[in-house]
This record gives C-alpha cells, sequence and structure tokens, in this order.
C-alpha cells in the first residue's frame, strides 16, 4: 500500500490575510520611518510652532499696539519667508496630509471596544480633521487675502477683529482653538509613548496629567486671545501704524523742564 502523501501545514499567513491596515511593524516597509516622521513633525517644528503662535496671539490682551508690534518683530527677523515655509507650511503640509491618510486608514472599533485608549485614537483623528480645515482657511484669509499683515503689521488686530464680528466664525475659531490645542497635547504623550521616553504604565498616567495640565493652559490663552479681540478692544483701528508719506517723519518730542514754557520752533507763529 502507497504510504500516503504527508499533509502540508496551513499557511498561516494566508489564512489570516485581511483587508485593511497592514500592522506596524518596526523594520518592515517604509510604514515605520514615515510614522515616526510624522510624530516627530507634530512636536517639532508644527508643535513649537503653535505654542510661539498662541503666546504671539495672546498679545491682543495687551491691546491692537501690541500685537501689531510682535506682528511686526515676526516679519522682520531675518529669513523670514524661508522659515515660514520650511518651518512651518512645507512640515504642516506633510504632517497634516500623512494624518488624513492614516485617519481614513484606520478603523473605528469604539463600538466592540469601548476602551479609553480606543476613544482617545478616535478623538485625536477627529480633532486632526478639525484642525486642518480650520488651519487652511485662516491661513488662506489672514495671509493671503485682504491687506497684507506683513507690509501692514498694524492692521493685523483689526482684521482679525472683523474676521470674528461674524458670529459662525467666531464659534468656529473657539472650537478649533479647543480642537488643536487637544491634539497637540495628546500628540505629545503619544510621541512619548511612541519613542520610549515614558516606559511603564505610571510614567504615561503621570505624564498624561502633565500634558492635559499643559494643552489646558495653551487652550485658555488662546481663548483669552479671541476674547481680547472680540470684547476688550471693540472698534480697534483699521491700522494702528499707519504709514507716513514719503519724506516726512514726525517730529522728535521736545522735553521741556517744569516751570518753563516751550521755546518756538523755526518757522512756528507764537
Amino acid at each position: 500500500m502507497a504510504a500516503a502523501a504527508p499533509v502540508a501545514p496551513p499557511d498561516l499567513h494566508k489564512s489570516s490575510e485581511k483587508k485593511g491596515v497592514v500592522p506596524l511593524r518596526a523594520g518592515q516597509g517604509h510604514s515605520f520611518l514615515w510614522r515616526r516622521l510624522h510624530s516627530l513633525s507634530g512636536i517639532v517644528p508644527i508643535g513649537a510652532f503653535l505654542i510661539e503662535h498662541i503666546l504671539s496671539n495672546f498679545e491682543t490682551w495687551n491691546g491692537p499696539l501690541a500685537y501689531a508690534q510682535q506682528v511686526k518683530f515676526l516679519n522682520s527677523l531675518p529669513l523670514v519667508r524661508v522659515l515660514e515655509w520650511g518651518l512651518i507650511f512645507i512640515p504642516l503640509a506633510f504632517h497634516a496630509l500623512y494624518g488624513v491618510w492614516i485617519a481614513f486608514r484606520g478603523r473605528v472599533n469604539v463600538n466592540v471596544y469601548p476602551w479609553a485608549l480606543n476613544w482617545m485614537y478616535i478623538t485625536q483623528r477627529v480633532t486632526g480633521l478639525i484642525a486642518f480645515a480650520y488651519i487652511i482657511q485662516h491661513v488662506v484669509r489672514q495671509r493671503f487675502m485682504g491687506v497684507q499683515l506683513p507690509e501692514h503689521p498694524g492692521a493685523a488686530f483689526h482684521k482679525v477683529q472683523v474676521e470674528l464680528s461674524n458670529p459662525w466664525m467666531l464659534a468656529i475659531y473657539v472650537i478649533a482653538m479647543v480642537a488643536t490645542t487637544w491634539h497637540f497635547a495628546y500628540g505629545i504623550w503619544l510621541f512619548a509613548v511612541k519613542w520610549g521616553i515614558t516606559p511603564g504604565d505610571r510614567a504615561r498616567k503621570r505624564f498624561g496629567y502633565v500634558c492635559g495640565a499643559f494643552g489646558t493652559a495653551l487652550c485658555l490663552m488662546g481663548l483669552i486671545s479671541i476674547y481680547a479681540v472680540v470684547y476688550k478692544y471693540p472698534n480697534a483701528p483699521a491700522d494702528v501704524m499707519p504709514a507716513q508719506p514719503a519724506g516726512i517723519t514726525l517730529p522728535a518730542p521736545t522735553t521741556v523742564a517744569p516751570g518753563t514754557t516751550n521755546p518756538a520752533q523755526p518757522g512756528e507763529v507764537r
């Protein structure tokens, strides 16, 4: 009797193959590298820019002139346009577009596994999409439409105030501020986990409180800035730094000693 042919072991890889996102494993393909770059870009330079942007906008609490001076200072930095594209626009485009790709490739399973980290996962994706949509309109309207703020920094406060005079736009700004700061704060926590900075549950839990407090502080600063533009300084001048006509400069103030009269200036009739 002929011996039975040995049965080949089942191909576990084929039997377990499913459609969807391929599990991320170190050293396989390019996904690991791209996701690490995506995580890093959310901290540097995008996260650093977000912190600077909120701190700069907080100058609105000190009034239109203080905010205009901050805008003027930022636009007077050396190679400011190179920095703007190299450290803001290009990294932001990569982080946002790759983040959208991740969001639509992932699977939502909170209906089956309603765990905290699963809810955090879906919230991170939703807030990222909100921030992406908001940033597009914000950059287009404030940077490339209407008064050009790099050339007219004195009009910055009024330009934002006009935009926020629309109740719908005001609501969008508030929602976007909450979503963006939450996305960034949780992104810091994820970065620490992915890069091995916080090993262990205890370290992650403690760092979660730190990230939550930091994100709350940034959010409050952003909301206070919005409040200052809308309510603290209503009807701000269209330009607090009007350009002087060519060949005309404002005279320097004359210091007069107490008890004396101001001497007549040349050509002045007393």
